[in-house]
């Protein structure tokens, strides 16, 4: 049966061991996948970041386009030079990717221009031609004026847009009401690092430009017109690197730019600029090892997550090991003490059997012959009287069911009557003692004794013939009782050290082959923690051992 439950512990360890082996394989496949899920996420990250990062760089671009130029509207047509010159200074100022403004005052009539566009009765054409700019020089900021045509310097942008204006005017559905995207775009117009855009009309305003193209009005309108051209450099965009740990370096490059450089250490993306940088890009590179170190930082908290479950699963199988493993010495030691508790009561009660056959059996007996049986049946039953009190005692001191008893006691006498009482029973038995710094102490007699008795019985079972010796100290310190028993004996190997105390538990010597139920120096311990106090031991192997006791000093 031993043999079968032994084969069930090593089957279940076995089994311990193939999980824990499972759960490895699958700790380092989970990293390894976990590894190669980070190095793809943040490839992918490299290639869509970038738009988040054209986002940010062009948000001042967006608030110009949308909310700064269109301003021009607010002035209906009657901007001068002078507050032309300040709102492109605050331009300038806000956004440095403007490198200069051409500002076109101009005018809408329905007569003929010479410096200007005409179709039909409609004309638009330039008074002034103003230039803004840091790097504009004073005596250049007036580019035209109509007393002045020699300098006159109308260009494409003019021409285009007006064109584009006349366009829009020609196909208006005045009985509808255009929408700003609507008039937005046709009064603007986007070219390559540049932006131009014309003053929008009022609706009653575009209504009389139209009849403007196909008749001779009376009297002849004119209207303002405010032109402003935005030369842009893409060169002058803030890049916002919203991403520094993914992108080593970005950069603005024109859609045609094609690095030399092509090595494998790298790794580079780009995406275009919108509108009039649509000839740019932003071109994004990093080396592979910078790369590395975001794969690492997205990696790691993964594999500590993982590490920790493994860390759990590792943890619960080590705990059902310890359970496996403490049941496994647990049932050995239950085993040995059903055996040595079963010989340690044949032993007498085969030695009564014997003795009362005997008896029986004999037709008449001396007086020597029942002297000698009684004390046989006496000793017998006093051996099996004290195992089972012993029992009792452990079991009542365990389960709190017995009382502490507190009677002062005088210690040389108490020592001297346990020293007589082992020389009785020993004779062989060296008994030594030593008591100094008090005479009484309040404690259990009774549980004394039993420690006493205890320690004594092992000193002498477990010291060779030439070396039964036992001394005893007893001494007050720091207000503690201590008592020291010291023997010459076989000694406790240090690997027995610390499970003496452990119920069953039985070193495996040739002292204990006749049997040891394991149950002496737990009692002692159980008794020591009884009485409030503490049992500990040193030994060395061949030389002795002390055990120590400290109880409290009740007086």
């Amino acid at each position: 049966m031993a043999s079968e439950r032994y084969s069930g512990y090593r089957k279940n360890f076995a089994l311990i061991l193939t999980f824990i082996v499972l759960i490895s394989v699958l700790f380092i496949l989970s990293l390894f996948l976990a590894y190669n899920f980070s190095k793809k996420f943040i490839e992918n990250e490299f290639v869509s970041e970038k738009v988040k990062v054209l986002e940010e760089s062009i948000k001042p671009y967006n608030e110009f386009f949308q909310n700064k130029v269109p301003e021009i509207s607010y002035y209906n047509g009657y901007l001068d030079s002078a507050t032309t010159a300040k709102f492109v200074d605050t331009v300038l100022n806000t956004y440095p990717f403007v490198s200069k403004v051409v500002f076109y005052d101009s005018q809408v009539s329905n007569s003929y221009v010479k410096d200007g566009l005409n179709t039909g009765y409609f004309s638009f054409g330039p008074n002034y031609i103003y230039q803004f700019g840091d790097l504009v020089p004073m005596d250049s900021v007036k580019l035209f004026s109509k007393e002045d045509t020699k300098k006159f310097t109308r260009g494409d942008d003019f021409n285009a847009l007006g064109i584009k204006l006349i366009s829009y005017i020609e196909s208006l559905d005045t009985t509808k009401i255009p929408g700003q995207d609507e008039l937005f775009t046709n009064f603007s117009n986007i070219r390559s690092n540049k932006i131009t855009y014309l003053n929008i009309p009022r609706m009653e305003d575009l209504k009389v430009y139209k009849q403007m193209l196909r008749e001779k009005l009376d009297p002849s309108p004119i209207y303002k017109q405010d032109m402003l051209s935005f030369y842009l450099d893409p060169y002058k965009i803030r890049i916002i690197n919203s991403r520094p740990l993914l992108y080593q370096n970005i950069r603005i490059e024109p859609l045609t730019y094609d690095p030399l450089n092509t090595s494998t250490e790298y790794i580079a993306t780009e995406i275009t600029l919108p509108g009039p940088f649509s000839d740019y890009k932003l071109y994004f590179i990093s080396a592979k090892s910078f790369v590395d170190k975001e794969i690492l930082s997205y990696f790691l908290p993964i594999a500590f997550v993982m590490l920790l479950f493994y860390g759990i699963l590792v943890l619960v199988a080590f705990l059902i090991y310890r359970n496996l493993n403490i049941n496994h010495k647990m049932f050995k030691l239950q085993y040995d003490f059903v055996n040595n508790l079963t010989h340690e009561f044949k032993t007498p009660v085969s030695v009564i059997k014997i003795a009362g056959n005997n008896i029986k059996s004999a037709n008449s007996l001396t007086e020597k012959e029942l002297k000698l049986y009684g004390k046989i049946l006496d000793e017998e039953a006093d051996k099996l009287n004290g195992l089972m009190n012993k029992l009792l005692a452990f079991t009542q001191i365990e389960n709190k069911a017995i009382e502490l008893n507190q009677d002062e006691i005088y210690i040389e006498d108490f020592i001297e009557s346990t020293v007589e009482s082992h020389k009785l029973k020993h004779p062989d038995f060296n008994f030594t003692y030593e008591v100094s710094g008090f005479t009484t102490f309040i404690t259990d007699p009774v549980l004394l004794g039993s420690l006493f008795d205890n320690l004594a019985e092992n000193a002498y079972k477990y010291s060779p013939p030439e070396r039964k010796r036992l001394h005893i100290t007893a001494r007050m310190i720091r207000n503690k009782v201590v008592f020291r028993f010291t023997d010459q004996g076989i000694g406790i190997p240090a690997s027995d050290i610390n499970n003496v105390f452990k119920k069953f538990y039985r070193i495996q010597n040739q002292y204990n082959q006749n049997g040891s139920v394991g149950l002496g120096l737990a009692f002692c311990k159980e008794l020591t923690n009884f009485m409030k106090g503490d049992i500990t031991v040193k030994s060395k192997v061949n030389k002795g051992t002390e055990f120590k006791i400290v109880l409290p000093y009740n007086n």
